[in-house]
């Protein structure tokens, strides 16, 4: 039972007890009761039932606003600790935030650096580029004469791109490097290739075959000359016969249209400098 119900029967065995006295004065000496008074105690009476009734209401009132104060307490402490939860989390992203902004602006810093030595740095570099490209030209003339045309193309095509305004430096850097990786796969590789060949004023088309820088040779597509590059005299040499079938082998290989095997090809003979050695 709750403190207003309480109250109301407190009050309603209050207003009981005077009725009840009231009666028990009124009454004869005799025990008979006068309806005058009988009419007074029943009016009394439905007074005190009024005033219990009303406490009863008044008590259901008051339990209603505690039960919804309660909830409503209930509910802003929930709120409270979920705020305190997102506030955490706040103080948790704003820390790695911090983190970050640091880090991006020191990545900032080091940019900016950068680009204040790109100046000094394609002064140099450029000087650089044109030495490599010209000192590749050479190499490539004084090469052992396999792909003119391609590798021709390719130095030309640096030298082009030299002179462009919208490549940037260390795109240049990167296609000339290129350029030296491409020549240097050359002396580890083995190649057949078809092209026109002019020899004693004759043009013809011919296979050629190269091995490495080791070996350049050719043959006609009825396989009835065969000869081999010789790097002293810088001239083509005219090979026998015998040599026929070795190349076919070898430039079946090259295309592979045979398995890899031992290949004989003629070699130039070691000058004396390799001797004595």
């Amino acid at each position: 039972m709750n403190w207003s119900a309480s109250v109301a029967s407190a009050v309603l065995a209050g207003a009981l007890v005077l009725p009840l006295g009231a009666v028990a004065q009124n009454a004869s000496p005799n025990g008979a009761r006068e309806p005058a008074a009988e009419s007074a105690d029943a009016g009394q009476l439905e007074r005190v039932l009024d005033v219990r009734s009303g406490g009863n209401d008044d008590a259901a009132g008051a339990q209603k606003r505690i039960d919804a104060l309660s909830d409503e307490t209930d509910d802003l402490l929930r709120k409270y600790r979920s705020l305190l939860k997102q506030i955490d989390s706040i103080d948790i992203y704003n820390g790695q935030m911090r983190e970050l902004l640091q880090a991006q602006d020191d990545e900032i810093a080091s940019l900016v650096d950068q680009v204040g030595r790109i100046q000094s740095v394609g002064r140099s570099v450029t000087p650089l580029m044109f030495r490599m490209v010209d000192a590749l030209e050479k190499f490539v003339d004084l090469d052992v004469p396999f792909l003119p045309q391609e590798r021709g193309e390719r130095i030309a095509s640096l030298r082009e791109m030299m002179g462009r305004a919208d490549v940037t430096t260390a795109e240049k850097f990167r296609q000339i490097m290129e350029a030296y990786q491409i020549e240097n796969e050359y002396g580890r590789t083995i190649e057949a290739y078809r092209a026109s060949l002019v020899q004693d004023g004759k043009e013809s088309t011919v296979d050629f075959l190269r091995f490495g820088r080791i070996a350049l040779v050719y043959q006609t597509l009825d396989e009835s000359q065969s000869g081999r590059w010789d790097q002293d005299s810088g001239a083509w040499v005219t090979l026998d016969s015998s040599h026929r079938t070795p190349i076919r082998n070898g430039l079946r290989i090259a295309r592979k249209q045979a398995a890899p095997d031992l290949v004989l090809l003629p070699l130039p003979a070691p000058t004396n400098a390799q001797e004595s050695k």
